[in-house]
């Protein structure tokens, strides 16, 4: 079985029309987690990495143990006012409002290259702010890494747009 295979699909949740991408399915699996894990740990084993940073909160379960596997740093980029330290963030929009996005001051210094993982790609907005914020900070993207891929919603050509390089493990047509 595919890893693609072990997450499950959720009609009309959040909002009608929505096709919602669940990884618990593929999370509770240990054959499924073990493989995702192994799967980008092969994939990113022979890049220059120096730390890893995970978006909250799916991406911090993918991405802590990738960084573990590497020998490298974790990084959580959290939502506004969740990290005690002083932080350093960014706004995006919403389809309805806008967010913020944050991550301590000193977690990632200039010249580092950092992985960004979250678990999946959409309309690329949180990673986009999450990838500029790390470049603010002087850090390099090495790429952006995800377990799903929407390609249909465009998250991953805005990211392409801005100079980033996007990894996904699968892909799902629609939204």
């Amino acid at each position: 079985m595919s890893i693609k295979s072990r997450i499950r699909t959720i009609a009309h949740y959040p909002h009608e029309g929505i096709m919602f991408r669940d990884i618990t399915t593929l999370l509770k699996d240990p054959v499924g987690l073990r493989a995702t894990i192994q799967e980008l740990v092969g994939h990113y084993r022979t890049l220059e990495i120096d730390k890893v940073a995970g978006i909250e909160s799916r991406g911090f379960i993918i991405g802590a143990p990738v960084a573990y596997e590497l020998g490298l740093g974790f990084v959580p980029v959290r939502k506004q006012g969740k990290l005690p330290a002083e932080t350093r963030g960014r706004d995006y929009q919403l389809e309805y409002g806008s967010d913020r996005v944050e991550i301590h001051v000193d977690a990632i210094q200039a010249g580092e290259r950092v992985l960004l993982v979250d678990d999946l790609i959409a309309t690329g907005g949180t990673a986009e702010a999450a990838a500029g914020l790390i470049q603010e900070m002087g850090g390099e993207v090495v790429e952006c890494c995800f377990v799903i891929d929407l390609p249909a919603v465009g998250g991953r050509a805005r990211l392409e747009r801005h100079g980033l390089k996007v990894f996904a493990l699968c892909e799902f047509e629609g939204g």
